[in-house]
């Protein structure tokens, strides 16, 4: 399985390994992402950032994009259906963070987002997918720009392909698939047969093209054990692995599966180790937030972690009502 973990490219960018952290709206914020390098990630993304917010200065926007003091490479990923507002907000992007990457969100299915051309809705509008990333790329400059793509708007309208072509054409450095359908949200079962069309196509874009620094493709869906990492890769052939859901409350998939992919085998985390690592990421929210900020965020967190423990309905149903750090302390206080 040596082969199956290996170093990716992201434009000119080197990154040591191929299990990546998606971006996931309300949860890959600093305290997050921080433990799940801890764990082994090797590349992680911010939570979708509006392009219209920075551009309007909004401050609260501005700390979705902070770097975590541990992350070497991390992706802002931004959001936006109007060319010349993205333009604007990848410089904003590039001055105040330096990210190593800027990625454009053309798959988030919420209405509220699509209604104003991005997300989704860029997936199934190739012109216009085409003129948002050439305009990111030509602010973005030396940063390379990647996309994120769904497999289209619905199941009569499949345009990933078309999708993946204008943003090859406009000259992005990776593609991302989730393989479903805009309609379909989260629900149902991912398609990785079109994840390994997709892989074939730009495969073919990469042989056309041998002046320039080939296009990696990663794969988003389906992925809640290191097993299912290891199948996408060997099914997909996709260059790297996307853990979204499947990292919540569970940062260490990254290192289960480094270790099953790097020898076959991977032994599971103990319940005390979820819970000190639950309560690293609840200091390092607060810290960065607030106290009651953090408590709240950290009750489904929480949940997450408690998974497997004994008597984990009675916890859980004690961890919806934590207001305090020390009320987390008094629940989980018969581990310790």
């Amino acid at each position: 399985m040596l082969d199956l973990y290996h170093p990716v490219k992201i434009g000119n960018v080197e990154l040591k390994g191929n299990l990546f952290l998606a971006p996931v709206a309300g949860y890959s914020d600093v305290a997050f992402r921080s433990v799940c390098v801890e764990n082994g990630a090797c590349f992680t993304y911010t939570e979708m950032v509006s392009a219209e917010a920075l551009v309007r200065n909004n401050q609260k926007t501005e700390v979705l994009m902070t770097r975590a003091c541990n992350e070497n490479a991390y992706s802002v990923q931004i959001f936006g259906g109007e060319p010349d507002t993205m333009a604007q907000a990848a410089k904003i992007v590039r001055e105040k963070t330096h990210c190593e990457v800027i990625d454009i969100n053309c798959g988030c299915p919420v209405p509220k987002i699509i209604k104003t051309g991005a997300g989704s809705a860029l997936t199934r509008d190739p012109d216009r997918l085409y003129k948002v990333a050439k305009a990111v790329i030509d602010a973005a400059e030396e940063t390379p720009v990647s996309i994120k793509i769904r497999s289209g708007w619905d199941k009569p309208n499949i345009t990933w392909k078309e999708a993946a072509q204008a943003g090859l054409e406009a000259g992005v450095s990776a593609i991302t698939i989730h393989p479903r359908t805009r309609a379909q949200g989260y629900e149902g079962l991912s398609d990785w047969n079109i994840m390994k069309e997709l892989v074939d196509f730009v495969g073919e874009w990469n042989k056309a093209h041998p002046d320039k620094i080939p296009v990696p493709v990663f794969g988003s869906g389906d992925l809640f054990k290191p097993e299912d990492a290891r199948r996408m890769l060997d099914q997909t052939k996709v260059d790297a692995v996307m853990f979204a859901r499947g990292a919540m409350g569970n940062p260490f998939i990254f290192r289960d599966t480094t270790s099953l992919l790097t020898t076959g085998k991977y032994e599971p985390v103990p319940a005390i180790d979820r819970v000190k690592t639950g309560f690293e990421e609840l200091e390092r929210l607060a810290a960065q937030t607030s106290e009651e900020h953090a408590c709240l965020e950290m009750r489904k967190r929480f949940s997450a972690y408690s998974k497997g423990i004994q008597n984990g309905a009675a916890l859980r149903a004690k961890i919806v009502h934590a207001a305090t750090i020390a009320d987390y302390r008094e629940i989980f206080a018969f581990l310790f």
